[in-house]
């Protein structure tokens, strides 16, 4: 399932804070994602999320970029075929998911 990539305004931020080679890569790792963005467990490349230290962010998935250290936090709408992006960010101390579990609320 294709998707569009869509970017929340705070996530497109999040990407201007990176350096041109990390937006680069982020970038890449978004666009390969968006070919199939369904979790793992109904056949795509994303991550699931569930409980992070008291985070509910079920319903989102990540992108992990491990050489970076940074994580890609988005929502899959599938009935409009949308892959929305909420966040990106260092993993620093669960920080991301935090970040993420708020952002989330605000959509």
């Amino acid at each position: 399932m294709k998707c569009q990539v869509e970017y929340t305004d705070l996530a497109k931020a999040d990407l201007k804070e990176l350096d041109g080679s990390q937006s680069k890569t982020v970038r890449k790792a978004i666009y390969k994602v968006s070919e199939n963005p369904l979790p793992k467990s109904e056949g795509g490349y994303g991550s699931p999320l569930g409980n992070k230290r008291g985070n509910n962010l079920t319903g989102l998935c990540k992108i992990k970029l491990l050489k970076l250290g940074i994580r890609v936090v988005y929502k899959v709408i599938k009935s409009d075929k949308i892959m929305k992006i909420i966040v990106i960010a260092a993993r620093e101390d669960d920080e991301v998911y935090e970040t993420a579990a708020k952002r989330n609320k605000d959509l």
